[in-house]
């Protein structure tokens, strides 16, 4: 496949709500830190049911005082290649820019990930791991096929270089999902992750819709 070149900015409410084109999507958000994306899904799609994913306890607080509705769902594992448990390397750290700290917390925890870093702790020095903690996993197929999850119209993942983790748990549950959209890196910011290319090499039946600086939208040709 072609990768096209790289779109400005990221992705709108506009882009999202022309893609789906439904009221009622169903979404997993993978990787939901504090919320902030499912409360947007849930402002733009009036219907869809949100069902949100986060194995980190900080951000999973501040999610369960940002999100109260009925149609979202916090599920408190991290989703990966098996079930059972793995090592979680939590992120600390004070952004440089004084500004974020309006917004995001001081010590930063959207970082953290099952993949131990590599790169990133070059790339961006002031994100510190200095704690690991033992998470409960789950394969996203053994969830779906619990929960008797159809067709999913959205898959929103934030999964910090455990993309390949996701999509080897996920292959069932991928095959019916209508959009996925990632995060990517074609530097190996964490221990095994793979780049673009790699994403795309093992979801064959998906081709790119757009393409941002660190994100992509994915659409799955067999059900658009």
């Amino acid at each position: 496949m072609t990768i096209p070149d790289i779109t400005p900015g990221e992705i709108d409410a506009d882009t999202l709500q022309r893609s789906i084109a439904r009221r009622d999507p169903v979404i997993l958000d993978i990787g939901c830190n504090d919320g902030s994306h499912t409360l947007w899904f849930l402002k733009i799609f009036r219907r869809a049911r949100v069902y949100s994913f986060e194995p980190d306890p900080r951000p999973r607080k501040r999610f369960m005082e940002n999100v109260k509705h009925h149609r979202a769902v916090l599920l408190e594992f991290a989703l990966a290649a098996e079930d059972g448990e793995t090592e979680f390397h939590m992120s600390s750290g004070q952004h440089p820019d004084p500004r974020y700290d309006r917004v995001f917390v001081k010590d930063w925890d959207y970082s953290g990930s099952i993949r131990k870093p590599k790169l990133h702790v070059q790339a961006y020095p002031w994100v510190k791991f200095e704690r690991t903690i033992t998470v409960p996993t789950r394969r996203l197929d053994t969830w779906a096929k619990a929960e008797n999850l159809g067709q999913v119209d959205l898959i929103w993942a934030d999964v910090q270089g455990a993309e390949v983790d996701l999509i080897a748990g996920g292959s069932e549950t991928l095959r019916r999902t209508r959009y996925f959209y990632t995060e990517y890196s074609n530097e190996e910011l964490y221990e095994g992750e793979i780049t673009l290319e790699g994403i795309l090499e093992r979801l064959p039946e998906f081709e790119i819709v757009h393409r941002y600086q660190n994100d992509v939208l994915l659409r799955n040709a067999g059900l658009v």
